[in-house]
């Protein structure tokens, strides 16, 4: 299905109403900040879940702050517009919403001040972003991730993402399916557009949020569900470049990316070169609650559709 409207000036609308000026400021210099939500597709209840719908509005709400953007509505409203605008679409798949605060305001001049501000929210079928997701070959990247006293990662600034465009096409450029940055001090940051986790001694290991990465949603639904599910510790340090090539495992984590196991690290096979069984247990866990299908965790997921859809 191809996606028909959004949310745009205030009100749903055809997706051909949703459109900017060429002279909108954040066009022009990418003062605007994102979301990227997951709604899973159950066959089976005939049911589209988002997966932490709120948590990911509550982060939008913060990477506002930091560029200064007054979002015109609060993180309720949000949730309530973006299930509005899934049922209106009828999506009967998996599917990516993509929420944006953008400076609205047409004209040129680099500023955050005295702008006005937009909201827009749109959502399209989406599979994996990775499609070797049991089993990807990673380069570590000559590019280094952006500084948080330059451009902050933790927050999903439009602009900053050339970063992670430069890493991702210039690993895929020299024959890889991924990329890992490095730190402008040379530990290990995440991926191009993910988070990173390794497995050493039955443990997960994950740089820290200081080491300029994402504060990623997923990241922390993982860490979570090792210790109360698995009982496996997660250590949040800094990662030297060589750990990885020693690592037992390693995976990304994120929305987009969801969860994709990592079997060779700069030509080198991680572990056995397939995937783990400390990822493999991760995955079946984290899908199997995004679907719906854990009652424990149904607080994780949001329902779209009121009632069954007719078949």
């Amino acid at each position: 299905m191809a996606t028909k409207y959004a949310f745009f000036e205030g009100s749903i609308v055809p997706i051909e109403e949703a459109k900017v000026s060429i002279m909108t400021h954040a066009f022009n210099y990418g003062t605007g900040c994102f979301e990227g939500i997951r709604a899973y597709w159950n066959e089976t209840k005939e049911q589209l879940y988002v997966l932490k719908l709120r948590e990911h509005y509550e982060r939008l709400v913060h990477s506002c702050k930091i560029i200064l953007i007054t979002l015109p509505y609060s993180v309720d409203e949000m949730c309530s517009m973006t299930l509005e605008l899934l049922s209106k679409e009828g999506f009967r798949e998996d599917t990516y919403v993509r929420p944006l605060a953008y400076k609205a305001e047409s004209g040129l001049g680099v500023r955050l001040h005295d702008l006005r501000d937009g909201f827009a929210i749109f959502a399209t079928p989406f599979g994996k972003y990775i499609d070797k997701e049991e089993g990807a070959n990673v380069g570590v990247s000559s590019w280094r991730r952006i500084n948080d006293n330059s451009v902050p990662a933790r927050a999903k600034i439009t602009g900053a993402y050339i970063n992670s465009a430069l890493i991702k096409t210039d690993a895929i450029m020299n024959g890889f399916d991924e990329a890992i940055v490095l730190t402008q001090e040379g530990h290990v940051s995440e991926g191009s557009a993910e988070n990173l986790f390794i497995v050493r001694e039955g443990k997960l290991v994950t740089s820290p949020v200081t080491e300029d990465i994402l504060e990623g949603i997923t990241r922390a639904t993982l860490i979570a569900l090792a210790a109360t599910e698995l009982g496996i510790e997660t250590v949040e340090r800094p990662i030297d470049r060589t750990e990885l090539y020693v690592a037992d495992e390693a995976f990304f984590c994120g929305t987009g990316v969801q969860i994709a196991a990592i079997a060779e690290i700069d030509h080198r096979p991680v572990g056995t070169g397939k995937i783990g069984p400390i990822v493999t247990q991760l995955r079946d866990l984290y899908f199997s609650i995004a679907r719906g299908e854990r009652e424990d965790y149904s607080r994780w997921v949001t329902p779209v559709y009121t009632a069954v859809p007719a078949g």
